[in-house]
């Protein structure tokens, strides 16, 4: 396949370089291509030439293993970036991975890149995943001894550092990504998927017919997406206000019944007592 940078994208821009087979009528971003989980570089590449850095058969084997797969994200099929952690099933486009908040680690020197769901994102576990095990090698090098020489401390500070350096190119990403849909006109398609899947969530949660799993799985992904639970902590804020402006409503009664029995006892004295001085007037 051969190599090219989008004309439009800053030099250096983060997926901006794609790959090409005109033959096959394929075009494939390079991040796209590389976090596949099913993927694996050319045996033949080469980094003084990365114009056969992938060939046209591996491509296709994943993008036919991809159409079975559906992406955590925008439900569409095609997600062949799955999340490291071996029991999670959960599968992205690699743009959608980013717009999800997953973990994207990345070793050039390795040809290591792992893609990390939220849920299972290393950063927050205390259990770190055994990089010997889990890391999938994209072509044959030998293993690194440096991790192995380090102090607990420096492997600590290490993390952290890469956590963070991670964090801020993710969000760095997320951003010229959606900029660039606005700028291509993306966005009122990308709301209206969005509405469309909102609608079709809501259409199986009201639903009595729906299997007790499908509903799991969509309750699941509403929170899963955060925007649900915002949603429902923005409700209940709001709630919280109105349960105090109705008490203090009810205490401004209160004070107002309070002083109404008052002036009713002033002005309308006991009934006992205006018989008795009618009585004596009428002597």
């Amino acid at each position: 396949m051969v190599r090219r940078t989008c004309a439009f994208c800053p030099e250096g821009e983060s997926g901006s370089v794609m790959y090409i087979a005109k033959e096959r009528n394929i075009a494939a971003h390079q991040d796209c291509l590389l976090f596949s989980s099913g993927f694996v570089e050319s045996e033949e590449y080469n980094p003084d030439n990365l114009d056969i850095r992938f060939d046209v058969t591996s491509v296709l084997k994943e993008l036919k293993r991809g159409k079975r797969l559906v992406c955590n994200f925008c439900r569409k099929k095609g997600a062949t970036v799955g999340c490291e952690e071996r029991a999670c099933r959960r599968s992205y486009h690699y743009f959608c991975a980013l717009c999800d908040d997953a973990a994207i680690e990345t070793d050039e020197v390795n040809g290591v890149y792992r893609v990390f769901c939220p849920k299972h994102d290393p950063g927050n576990r205390t259990n770190h995943y055994d990089a010997a095990n889990k890391r999938r090698r994209r072509h044959a090098l030998k293993s690194s001894t440096i991790t192995e020489q380090m102090s607990t401390e420096e492997m600590a500070e290490e993390n952290s550092l890469r956590i963070l350096k991670r964090k801020n190119n993710r969000q760095k990403v997320r951003i010229d990504f959606l900029r660039k849909c606005k700028q291509a006109g993306l966005l009122d398609d990308i709301f209206e998927e969005m509405l469309d899947t909102l609608h079709l969530a809501q259409e199986k949660l009201m639903d009595d017919n729906t299997s007790e799993t499908e509903y799991e799985e969509t309750v699941m992904s509403l929170f899963d997406c955060g925007l649900f639970e915002n949603i429902l902590t923005n409700i209940h804020s709001g709630t919280e206000e109105k349960i105090q402006e109705l008490l203090e409503s009810r205490r401004q009664l209160d004070n107002k019944i309070e002083l109404l029995q008052d002036l009713k006892e002033v002005v309308l004295p006991p009934q006992e007592n205006t018989a008795s001085t009618s009585s004596t007037a009428s002597e």
